[in-house]
């Protein structure tokens, strides 16, 4: 049983802070649990803990030994480097929150997931869109039963590249999202995956579309692209009495069926806010559904693995859990 924590006496470091990495600063510190800061560019760090006013380390070793009585650090780093971050932080007894993908390799997923349990600390990722009210609504609506059973589910995200992301294309950037959000809703993981996907402006593949096979001939496709210069973020469900389309950007539903459209009102809230919150949540012993498992990271991580090999070969990559 992981130790049970008081919200007042919760201490969170946040490694790496460029990119989407101040935006956790400034959300933790809202909450107040932010304790310490840590980057390689010490000109980024300094001015944000000057803003904050908290510690800043330049390296994670500084931190690591400086900060004795961490209760969680979120790594927010290039996604290779992941792996031996959060491997050193498990080591040192302390929870941790990486960014998605939890690593670029299964493997990897594999021995933090098992580090974590022999250290018992909190292993998580960030898999944001769970936390979006309009994903939240939605597997309320599914797992209520509301219109039917759920059959097939499409996703599409598109914008420009984010000028921060260098060491990995957008499967394991911008499709991984999605990915996750079809498991969590379908309650399953596909036994198949077939994908095409190549690259027009970029070192990796900056163009991906990827079908999830489920089982009882359910499926999930994926478009993704870095193309198109409007930023899109729409998802959309089909259930055998009904419709469910959604836009995470406006947080908005809209629910058909043979009878009636239906557009529910709601207030606008942040899903890194609800994420983090939950994530805290969980440090003091309230452990949701929403909270991102081990083993829900590393089944993302391993289908994004066989939607490069798909689009690499040609031919669907079928799977076990």
């Amino acid at each position: 049983m992981w130790k049970q924590l008081d919200k007042k006496s919760i201490k969170i470091a946040v490694i790496g802070t460029g990119g989407w990495g101040k935006n956790h600063v400034r959300v933790l510190n809202d909450l107040g649990v932010l304790s310490a800061i840590c980057d390689s560019d010490e000109n980024r760090s300094q001015a944000l803990a000057k803003k904050f006013k908290i510690t800043s380390y330049s390296t994670v070793e500084q931190l690591l030994e400086k900060e004795t009585s961490l209760d969680a650090c979120l790594v927010c780093t290039p996604t290779k480097t992941h792996f031996p971050i959060a491997q050193e932080i498990i080591k040192h007894g302390i929870n941790v929150f990486v960014e998605k993908p939890l690593s670029f390799s299964s493997i990897e997923c594999e021995e933090l997931t098992k580090l974590s349990k022999q250290n018992n600390v909190i292993l998580t990722s960030g898999y944001i869109e769970r936390f979006n009210p309009a994903v939240q609504d939605l597997k309320k609506i599914i797992d209520d039963n509301t219109y039917g059973e759920l059959l097939m589910m499409e996703f599409h995200r598109e914008n420009r590249m984010p000028m921060h992301i260098k060491d990995v294309g957008i499967i394991y950037d911008t499709s991984v999202h999605d990915i996750d959000t079809a498991l969590f809703i379908f309650d399953s993981k596909p036994n198949v995956v077939f994908a095409r996907a190549g690259k027009k402006f970029h070192n990796s593949e900056d163009f991906a579309t990827i079908m999830l096979g489920f089982p009882n001939q359910k499926v999930a496709i994926i478009a993704s692209n870095w193309i198109t210069p409007k930023k899109v973020r729409r998802f959309s469900a089909v259930c055998s009495e009904g419709t469910i389309t959604g836009d995470f950007i406006t947080q908005e539903i809209r629910i058909d069926d043979e009878n009636q459209t239906l557009i529910p009102r709601r207030n606008i809230r942040e899903p890194l806010t609800l994420e983090l919150e939950n994530f805290v949540k969980s440090l003091s012993g309230n452990i949701t559904k929403y909270l991102v498992t081990p083993e829900d990271a590393t089944a993302v991580t391993k289908i994004a693995e066989a939607a490069l090999i798909s689009s690499n070969t040609g031919t669907p990559v079928y799977l076990s859990f």
